[in-house]
């Protein structure tokens, strides 16, 4: 599947191929008051400003629970090194494209020339600087051409009747699967405060803001309490 297979509505377009797409939602601020509320024996349907301070209160003095009654289902589209970060976050359900079964992509990541960077320092302590214009565009280069001879080489391999599940071996981590994330706002909650902060990788930090923008859609007043709370999840 390529990235004009995939219908558009409720997607946000990130890197060069890639996409985030809320696919489905069992989620809203509600979710929480009621998972909190039930203890009570109290069921709302519409939100209050009480139900707000609740939200604020569960949230700053880290009571979790109430944050798991809820799903979000993401259609992801990324490069490998991406997914392989990405699927560190273990609460959370992931079926991923196959090349076993299905064809690899000829799409792969191409970082924009302002995104190709220097690491400066010692492990747990780096810092990214940019490089000059010359290197920038040296290093799109080389990138491309070992894309263009890997992907050529995967191909020669199947065509000679080389089975996928061996030729996709020679296939980079810049190349672009997709896979499926089902999450609660919890999980996705300390994915975020993760992985869309200072230090995370550039490319998987561009995904965790799209993440975080529908989780902001469709969780507001959650939201707002995550970021108030350092963006600390609870």
């Amino acid at each position: 599947m390529t990235v004009t297979d995939v219908i558009p509505e409720n997607t946000i377009n990130v890197l060069d191929h890639g996409f985030v797409r809320l696919d489905d939602a069992m989620a809203d601020d509600l979710s929480v008051v009621n998972g909190a509320r039930v203890s009570f024996a109290r069921h709302k349907t519409v939100m209050e400003e009480s139900d707000e301070g609740l939200i604020r209160f569960l949230m700053r003095d880290r009571h979790g629970s109430p944050f798991e009654h809820n799903a979000f289902r993401f259609h992801i589209r990324c490069p490998i090194f991406v997914a392989r970060e990405w699927f560190r976050h273990r609460i959370g359900s992931f079926n991923e494209f196959s090349m076993r079964y299905a064809k690899a992509t000829d799409d792969f990541y191409v970082p924009e020339a302002e995104d190709v960077r220097s690491q400066v320092g010692k492990p747990g302590a780096y810092s990214f600087e940019p490089v000059s214009d010359e290197l920038a565009e040296e290093t799109r280069q080389e990138i491309e051409a070992v894309y263009k001879e890997a992907y050529a080489t995967y191909a020669r391999l199947v065509e000679k009747g080389v089975a996928r599940e061996l030729a996709r071996a020679v296939i980079p981590v810049g190349a672009y699967t997709q896979f499926y994330w089902t999450v609660n706002a919890r999980a996705l909650m300390n994915f975020v405060s993760l992985r869309n902060a200072e230090f995370a990788q550039r490319e998987i930090r561009r995904y965790a803001e799209a993440v975080e923008a529908f989780f902001a859609q469709k969780m507001p007043v959650t939201h707002a309490a995550f970021v108030q709370n350092d963006r600390m999840a609870p």
